[in-house]
């Protein structure tokens, strides 16, 4: 083997072992910044977690059910103040 296929077969290895490494930190959370280095972790199963998650779902619902109260309510009350000055003229 020479020096051609030496370089090719490092490359290889360090290409597998890269892969290998980012489906680790994959598979348990594990984030990086754009240099490669651990900045933490996500708790997977935790349970304060889900029950956070829970909680911004039912909050955004909520949200979501208020925008369109005030809308609605807000369109009716143009649509009564156009009514109005239609009759008054």
């Amino acid at each position: 083997m020479g020096w051609p296929e030496a370089i090719v077969a490092i490359i290889i290895i360090v290409t597998i072992g890269r892969v290998m490494r980012s489906k680790y930190r994959a598979e348990h959370g594990i984030l990086e910044d754009r240099r490669g280095n651990a900045i933490g972790s996500q708790a997977r199963n935790d349970p304060q977690s889900e029950r956070l998650q829970e909680e911004v779902k039912y909050l955004k619902e909520r949200v979501a059910v208020l925008e369109k109260i005030a809308t609605d309510d807000r369109g009716a009350r143009e649509l009564e103040n156009e009514i109005e000055k239609l009759r008054d003229r």
